[in-house]
């Protein structure tokens, strides 16, 4: 699409930043002859009609709310036309880079220049809380970063405007995940502080390299938001009570923009903000130190730190990130130069199998989710599969490549890549986190199963490690026991594989209970993106199940010419 004329005026350059919902490019307006981002709506093309009008409205309110808050710290709007029967956002174009990307490049942000970009931050949601919009997906991606040092707050694409009717599916849960505050996440309306929390969540994840409350899948993340406090932090400094206190799991009891601001001044400036440390509860056990048990996804340790006997008891728990697909800034270029890189953030996504988690204990009052459970059944709210729209498998003129049975079908998948499977088998998306997207291929509902896990920003640089620190998470399934965990050479590229047998409960596993097996063979791709590629099934049909899966892996393309 690089050089065409988007509604007779702006002529698209190049692409500068993708994600679940759009591509961003930066574009010439050839009527004003300046540079701006255009905003593209791809989700469009992969959904049902019904689904495409209610992407379309949000994109007009995207637009509507942006264009309601008249700050220099809010990304503009110049216009919204429609182009290919789908709208198209034309917004400023902002040279820099997202705080996301400062993150990834440097490992993370000092913590006074990371005070500094929250007060920007803050000003911004002022301004739009004054104009009756919240924000509703504060987090590192959405926040700008100018060459001039500007920091600005970008992607209104699920806010809310104050009188405005939903435009969401009713108890449909919208924003990051792990930056949804915990009364979102139990299904009540958001309020301005709300937006502050994530604003908390957000300075964490700067200074610290990683976020507060990621866990091994969207629901472990929620229930993670609403019962459990936030790690330690390292780094913050003088910025940890401020985060402290916009992270408190009460909405009443979290300071007011005002009260925010002032402390975050005062942290920019360097010094540590007494009202802030008002906020942070004081525990007081034992002498000297005190121990707090993790009481996430089993991480094989305590937490220990000295007790100084007057407050600073940070809250802890481990590590954290986003979802749903939302489209992304308009950044361009690299975070500046790099400092002394951090160890990687280890995020500890656990993207094959994960018990599932009582619905009802996690969002409370029953409402629905819009993201699949990620066990072998994968039900939703309502009990059944939430298959997305499968684009219909293909037939290769050169037939199946060799090793595969003639009888397959192979399926292009829309995230690019091809894989060959026997007739029947159906899409479903598992979920978009970020980064990280997840999809699946079933003939029965899950029973049996195909997981294509594709990450653009992997945590760890070696198949290998990545799955020794995943199968740590996964002692705690019942009778859990390693068939091989090893390197390999898997495309003339290094790889692991692994494989192993659990017990699946009735009670989290309803299509799919008993003994069951599973094999997930991972690679990074050359330019740096990691693929898993994961099959369960009933351990009783495994003979049968791995056969399949060595015909999977030798028709397995991660990129389809079209």
């Amino acid at each position: 699409m690089q050089g065409q004329l988007v509604a007779g005026r702006y002529r698209l350059a190049d692409s500068i930043g993708s994600g679940g919902m759009g591509r961003v490019w930066r574009a010439h307006d050839e009527v004003l002859h300046r540079a701006v981002a255009i905003k593209e709506l791809t989700a469009a093309l992969y959904v049902s009609e019904s689904d495409q009008e209610r992407l379309l409205a949000r994109t007009r309110a995207e637009a509507r709310a942006a264009a309601r808050i008249n700050h220099s710290a809010v990304v503009t709007v110049h216009d919204v036309l429609e182009h290919d029967g789908r709208p198209w956002i034309v917004m400023e174009l902002v040279e820099g880079y997202s705080l996301a990307d400062a993150v990834k490049e440097r490992g993370r942000v000092e913590p006074a220049e990371a005070a500094r970009i929250g007060m920007w931050v803050l000003r911004a949601l002022r301004a739009a809380h004054s104009a009756g919009v919240l924000h509703r997906d504060v987090k590192p991606g959405n926040v700008l970063i100018g060459h001039d040092g500007r920091v600005l707050l970008t992607d209104f694409g699920i806010a809310q405007i104050e009188g405005d009717s939903t435009i969401t599916r009713t108890g449909e849960v919208v924003g990051s995940v792990d930056y949804l505050a915990p009364e979102r996440v139990r299904g009540h309306d958001p309020g301005p502080a709300s937006d502050l929390w994530a604003l908390g969540a957000t300075l964490y994840t700067a200074v610290e390299g990683r976020s507060p409350f990621r866990r091994t899948s969207p629901l472990s993340t929620m229930q993670a938001v609403v019962e459990e406090d936030a790690a330690e932090p390292r780094h913050a400094g003088p910025l940890g009570p401020v985060m402290a206190a916009l992270l408190h799991k009460d909405p009443a009891a979290r300071p007011d923009a005002d009260e925010a601001e002032q402390m975050l001044a005062e942290v920019a400036e360097g010094r540590r903000s007494d009202a802030a440390q008002a906020y942070v509860p004081t525990r007081h056990v034992g002498p000297r130190y005190e121990t707090a048990a993790h009481t996430g996804p089993p991480t094989g340790h305590a937490t220990a730190y000295p007790h100084t006997g007057h407050a600073t008891a940070y809250p802890q728990t481990g590590h954290a990130t986003a979802y749903p697909p939302v489209a992304p800034p308009t950044t361009i270029g690299p975070a500046g130069a790099p400092t002394a890189p951090a160890p990687a953030p280890r995020r500890r996504r656990l993207r094959n199998l994960v018990l599932t988690i009582a619905l009802a204990a996690v969002v409370g009052g029953g409402a629905a989710v819009a993201w699949q459970k990620y066990d072998d059944g994968r039900q939703t709210a309502g009990g059944s599969p939430s298959a997305s729209q499968s684009p219909a498998p293909s037939k290769s003129a050169e037939g199946p490549v060799g090793g595969v049975p003639a009888s397959w079908q192979k399926h292009n998948d829309p995230w690019g890549f091809s894989v060959w499977l026997p007739k029947g088998w159906q899409r479903s998306v598992v979920g978009v986190q970020g980064d990280l997207r997840q999809v699946d291929y079933s003939p029965d509902g899950g029973r049996h199963f195909l997981r294509i896990s594709i990450d653009a920003s992997p945590d760890f640089k070696d198949a290998y490690p990545h799955q020794l620190d995943l199968e740590q998470q996964l002692h705690r399934l019942v009778d859990y026991q390693r068939v091989r965990l090893e390197k390999n050479i898997y495309r003339d590229r290094d790889g692991s594989v692994w494989e192993y047998t659990w017990t699946a409960l009735k009670k989290d596993s309803p299509n799919g209970y008993g003994p069951r097996r599973a094999m997930e063979e991972t690679y990074f791709s050359r330019e740096g993106t990691e693929y898993a590629i994961y099959i369960s099934s009933p351990a009783q049909d495994w003979t049968r199940t791995s056969k399949q899966f060595k015909a999977i892996l030798q028709g397995w393309q991660e990129k389809t010419s079209r």
